[in-house]
């Protein structure tokens, strides 16, 4: 999206759907929000649009539970509006029963009946039809003067492990439908999600674990022909020393003896308890300088999906309203949007 404040053209201009995915305990829902907000940023409208149930997205803008209605929630930096729509399942069946078939009221009985459970449990593609076609239709709705209600919508999707099949939607109601509204339905939904306005944005920390998954996703998703956008690095920990210091840790070699003289230069300690404190430090200067080295394996491991990353900071507070805007902040200084 091109910002009002600035010449500088953005690497998803085109795109109008973002998908955040990722391992469960990366921060993905918090990146989905803090991505909205980044988008909003100089006077735009999103909508912020969450389909798991867990109404993550009331809890960090310390909302009350979310209806199945788009509502305003938060203002961004210079102006522009977040929206956000907790998708529920059973009131979007309604919905399409509705559109497709004038059938609102007889669906309402059919849900007292335990039918449409019965229904997306049997056939959870179906379920991923309902949600992600609620989705793909706020993307393309217009209001009365033919502009787009939204500028852009976020969609805060399921986990990494699954992102491909609840995303594929044609072919997952391949077995439930070669004709009929629901293959038509489905047929729409592929059209928005596998076009150039949309991205899937992938969420990880430098860990082993959440970075395989990482580069499994992206490789499953550009399989399927989904169009991939960018790598937000979650909780990075900025580097305490320098990194020849760090060099020097990894190897062994650090001097306990130069900290012992450091801190009864200071005055801090003396004697014993000088070479004690000196030792605890060395040994947390070798812990801080082998996770260094790691994380910057992981990096090289991201690397090689050749996809833009962007890395946002651990919050020492935690997350929060305000640790929301500043990351959405250090989403826009690194020109993510």
């Amino acid at each position: 999206m091109d910002s009002p404040d600035t010449d500088r053209t953005p690497p998803w201009a085109g795109v109008r759907l973002h998908v955040v995915t990722g391992k469960g305990g990366t921060g993905k829902t918090t990146v989905a929000a803090a991505l909205a907000l980044a988008l909003a940023s100089g006077g735009r409208k999103v909508l912020l649009v969450e389909v798991e149930g867990r109404q993550g997205i009331a809890q960090i803008f310390d909302r009350p539970p979310l209806p199945y209605e788009e509502r305003k929630i938060a203002v961004a930096p210079s102006g522009g509006d977040v929206y956000a729509l907790a998708i529920d399942p059973e009131e979007a069946m309604l919905e399409y029963m509705e559109m497709f078939y004038g059938m609102r009221r007889a669906g309402r009985a059919l849900t007292k009946m335990g039918i449409v459970d019965f229904a997306t449990t049997v056939a959870p593609g179906f379920r991923d039809v309902l949600v992600t076609g609620k989705t793909s239709e706020a993307v393309r709705r217009r209001a009365k003067n033919g502009r787009r209600v939204y500028d852009a919508v976020v969609l805060d999707a399921p986990p990494t492990g699954r992102i491909t099949r609840f995303l594929n939607v044609t072919q997952e109601v391949a077995g439930l439908a070669r004709v009929g509204p629901i293959k038509n339905h489905s047929d729409l939904v592929s059209g928005v999600v596998k076009s150039p306005e949309t991205a899937v944005h992938f969420v990880t920390l430098l860990e082993e674990m959440p970075v395989q998954e990482t580069l499994d996703g992206i490789a499953e998703s550009r399989a399927a022909g989904l169009p991939t956008g960018g790598i937000f690095i979650n909780m990075v920990r900025e580097s305490l020393l320098p990194q020849t210091a760090l060099d020097t840790a990894v190897k062994g070699r650090f001097d306990a003896g130069e900290l012992v003289l450091g801190l009864k230069a200071a005055g801090v300690a003396d004697g014993a308890e000088a070479t004690a404190l000196a030792e605890a430090l060395a040994d947390e200067v070798a812990e801080h300088a082998h996770r260094t080295e790691l994380e910057r394996a992981e990096r090289a491991s991201l690397a090689e999906a050749e996809l833009t990353s962007y890395e946002l900071p651990l919050l020492a507070d935690g997350v929060d309203l305000a640790g929301l805007y500043e990351l959405a902040e250090s989403i826009r200084t690194q020109g993510a949007v």
